[in-house]
């Protein structure tokens, strides 16, 4: 996807990998499409003065996080996606998700990355896991856990593999539960988490309890993301509101 053109098919083409992921910033924007930030703002800004896009800023100290707007979905011929709300809640691992995004992208050219609710909308159409895990049963219906990012290989006949984001530290029991249901599944490859600092160790514990480090790679998400020349999002940001 070339980040400079204003051709309109190119265009439609940033609003799909916007859709796909749920939200991007100008930042993975540029990482994406090897440009600059600025460049990559403009063209996201030209987007969403089109009424193709919407962006917020709910945190201060991070970057502001552009949406699809329905009139964006009708101009792709998009559809069966759920609207992505972005608040102070989900915003730093928005940010994240989408910055990881991009770095996925040009380490594995031969992969099309997507991100989680385009993995819902396929597997509620499916009527099954496609690349999640299941947790465990209730009664009768099966808990899909599912990743943040999805590598799908172009040749169909390899699995995907499930990319996780983890910015924060989640209980050591819940941690043992997914790592559990990822070493068990089998409709991925493997599983990438890219984990912050303060949630490495935790996940490190985790996979090694659940025996599964041959199902899991633990990267840390700043060394990802700063060979790119991006920056883990910040954990400290006591001021929200809007852009």
């Amino acid at each position: 996807m070339s980040v400079q053109s204003p051709h309109p098919q190119a265009r439609l083409e940033l609003v799909r990998w916007t859709a796909r992921l749920g939200a991007v910033t100008a930042e993975s924007l540029a990482g994406y499409g090897q440009a600059s930030v600025a460049s990559a703002r403009a063209r996201l800004s030209a987007a969403e003065r089109a009424g193709l896009l919407a962006s917020s800023r709910p945190l201060s100290q991070a970057p502001a996080l552009f949406v699809v707007t329905s009139a964006g979905m009708r101009a792709t011929g998009l559809c069966g996606f759920e609207p992505t709300r972005v608040t102070p809640a989900n915003a730093r691992h928005a940010v994240a998700c989408a910055a990881a995004a991009a770095v996925l992208a040009g380490a594995y050219p031969t992969h099309l990355v997507s991100g989680e609710r385009e993995l819902r909308r396929d597997e509620q159409a499916f009527g099954g896991a496609l690349a999640s895990a299941q947790l465990h049963v209730r009664g009768r219906r099966a808990q899909l856990h599912r990743p943040d990012l999805v590598l799908w290989p172009a040749d169909t006949r390899q699995l995907p593999v499930a990319v996780e984001v983890e910015l924060t530290v989640k209980a050591p029991g819940r941690l043992l539960e997914i790592c559990t249901a990822w070493a068990r599944c089998r409709c991925v490859s493997g599983v990438l988490y890219l984990a912050a600092r303060e949630a490495h160790r935790p996940l490190e514990r985790a996979i090694g309890r659940a025996q599964a480090g041959g199902r899991i790679t633990l990267v840390a998400l700043g060394e990802l993301l700063g060979a790119r020349g991006l920056r883990e999002p910040p954990f400290e940001d006591p001021v929200a509101g809007d852009a």
